[in-house]
């Protein structure tokens, strides 16, 4: 046991672990989805159209039956309205399954309608990233 005294001229030290990494190699893995839907009706200015989850089809050309989740920080979907990409601002994207996942797009009063027959792509890409290295401690 110390006495007093030797516990009084103990020098004060930070203290950190040491580690010593060789080499990382990281890779993103991303896992993209692409939906597809053609305009059943016009939909004017003003308007929105709702997009269900089983009135997308698939790249395989099936029905869709549900829409992905969104991994928090490390995913995006974008829209595309006859083959052009649209603002975030002016969809809304809710995963699930059919009766609960569904793509809403607005239609601004500064937009012309949507027209019967227009094609509408959904993408949705996840990051699954992974790293591997070697570490020394």
């Amino acid at each position: 046991m110390m006495n007093e005294k030797e516990v009084s001229t103990l020098a004060l030290q930070l203290m950190k672990i040491h580690v010593l990494l060789d080499s990382v190699t990281t890779s993103l893995n991303p896992n993209v989805t692409s939906f597809f839907h053609v305009t059943a009706a016009d939909v004017e200015p003003t308007n929105t159209l709702t997009i269900e989850t089983n009135q997308f089809f698939s790249d395989d050309g099936l029905e869709a039956t549900e829409l992905p989740e969104l991994t928090e920080d490390n995913s995006y979907y974008q829209v595309y309205v006859n083959g052009v990409l649209q603002m975030t601002e002016l969809s809304t994207y809710t995963p699930g399954a059919v009766g609960v996942g569904s793509l809403t797009i607005s239609v601004t009063e500064n937009s012309s309608a949507l027209l019967q027959g227009t094609p509408i792509v959904l993408k949705v890409v996840n990051f699954e990233p992974a790293s591997e290295g070697e570490i020394e401690t």
